[in-house]
């Protein structure tokens, strides 16, 4: 099963961003372990800070991969363009956030990705990816 993640704006900044909200390891450090503990599965990771780059990402990957996890960090709540291309392309999106973002400042509450996502996984830390690739291994 073909599953990427795709990680928006400062994400490459994970193990060094404020800690105490986002922790101190590094997303490709947590990658390399994601991909050791499921072989089984063809993941590919793909970052960042640009969101044309995002969309191109998404219109490249949302026909062909079986699942795509996104964190679109900030973009997710001000952009109705990363939405759109959300709802246009086929490959289900399992929409991931590292902290509880209903328990950060208000501009954050509100996801305009989330409608077109299969589901939501906010507050579980780095964990929240791997459950959300586990649910497409088991659902894909």
């Amino acid at each position: 099963m073909k599953i990427l993640i795709i990680n928006g704006p400062n994400l490459n900044l994970l193990g060094t961003r404020e800690p105490e909200i986002y922790g101190n390891q590094s997303f490709e450090s947590f990658f390399e372990g994601l991909q050791a503990g499921l072989p089984n599965a063809d993941l590919k990771y793909f970052q960042s800070n640009h969101e044309g780059t995002l969309l191109d990402k998404l219109h490249e990957a949302g026909f062909s991969a079986d699942g795509i996890v996104l964190n679109a960090g900030a973009l997710t709540h001000t952009s109705i363009a990363l939405a759109d291309a959300v709802a246009a392309i086929s490959t289900p999106i399992i929409e991931v956030h590292i902290s509880n973002v209903h328990r950060r400042e208000p501009f954050r509450h509100h996801s305009f990705l989330s409608a077109h996502c299969v589901g939501s996984i906010v507050g579980l830390g780095l964990e929240g990816y791997r459950l959300a690739v586990l649910w497409f291994l088991r659902n894909g």
